[in-house]
């Protein structure tokens, strides 16, 4: 499993959203849901699913925060019928940001909300290869907007593994919104990719919990480690959930976690929801503690 997993929130729909997009894409499937019981949120349902061989994970915990295109999900289509198809399946009830078509970057492109308000961005470039087929993409708005190197650059220090792929900025002229400077960059950590782009137009959204990125760790160590490198606001700290300094959120969790939630039984679960309940970062010894009871 990668070690970067992104993590969808959703009011209701995680579970349908998750089917959804399992039927729509090759090696996926539906790999388990869990339901965590007395939340701030109420009862909340945490689904866990894969997406072309990606881990991913999803919550239904109430209608707290919605998706915006600050974060998105590029698809790398191997021929123009992949793309036409999940272009045709994710804008039913949904939107076209951008329209279908070619582009200079691309033979064939574009943009979707699909109908949770999830954003997606197909490509399909003929002969192209590409070493994984969903990148989460990051979007710099509104007061981030020029922000996107200095998250790189932030980003490869934070993270020992990690790897420039690629960069390119904006030419004289080319952006609207005169902050944006990055119009396109490629980071792997721990081998998976993410993007980070400037938008070259002026908006009103950025970065929310609608869409963060969990990093699984090790051992408290690492647990402590990557809190204390990424949290730069305290009022954004609860259960696991931080927010660095550009807005974007990440979940620093044991890699045990999917063990001590879907694992044993329903009294061992709630002691280990209260526990973590409590907790702003994860304490490892406390929730191991709280599951033997």
């Amino acid at each position: 499993m990668n070690k970067i997993i992104p993590h969808l929130w959703f009011d209701k729909e995680a579970k349908e959203a998750a089917l959804f997009y399992t039927g729509l894409l090759e090696d996926s499937a539906v790999l388990g849901n869990v339901i965590i019981e007395n939340t701030p949120s109420g009862d909340s349902e945490i689904v866990t699913f894969r997406l072309e061989s990606i881990a991913f994970e999803s919550i239904s915990a109430g209608p707290y925060f919605k998706f915006n295109p600050s974060i998105s999900l590029m698809v790398y289509c191997k021929t123009e019928e992949e793309l036409k198809r999940l272009w045709g399946e994710l804008k039913k009830d949904g939107a076209e940001l951008m329209p279908l078509g070619e582009y200079h970057f691309s033979n064939l492109y574009s943009w979707v909300e699909d109908k949770y308000g999830l954003s997606w961005q197909l490509f399909y470039n003929q002969g192209q290869e590409f070493h994984q087929k969903i990148v989460p993409s990051m979007l710099f708005s509104s007061g981030v907007c020029g922000q996107a190197k200095d998250a790189l650059d932030f980003y490869q220090r934070v993270f020992k593994d990690s790897k420039l792929n690629t960069i390119s900025y904006y030419g004289k002229g080319d952006a609207p919104n005169k902050n944006a400077l990055v119009n396109y960059s490629s980071l792997s950590i721990h081998d998976f990719e993410i993007v980070l782009m400037d938008n070259a137009m002026e908006a009103d959204f950025t970065f929310n919990e609608a869409f963060s990125l969990i990093i699984r760790c090790k051992d408290q160590e690492e647990i402590d480690y990557y809190w204390d490198k990424l949290s730069a606001d305290p009022e954004a700290e609860a259960c696991g959930w931080l927010k660095d300094k550009f807005g974007v959120s990440w979940q620093i969790v044991p890699d045990t976690m999917e063990e001590l939630l879907f694992g044993g039984t329903k009294e061992e679960l709630q002691r280990v929801t209260e526990a973590f309940l409590k907790m702003k970062k994860f304490e490892l010894s406390e929730l191991e503690k709280a599951k033997i009871g």
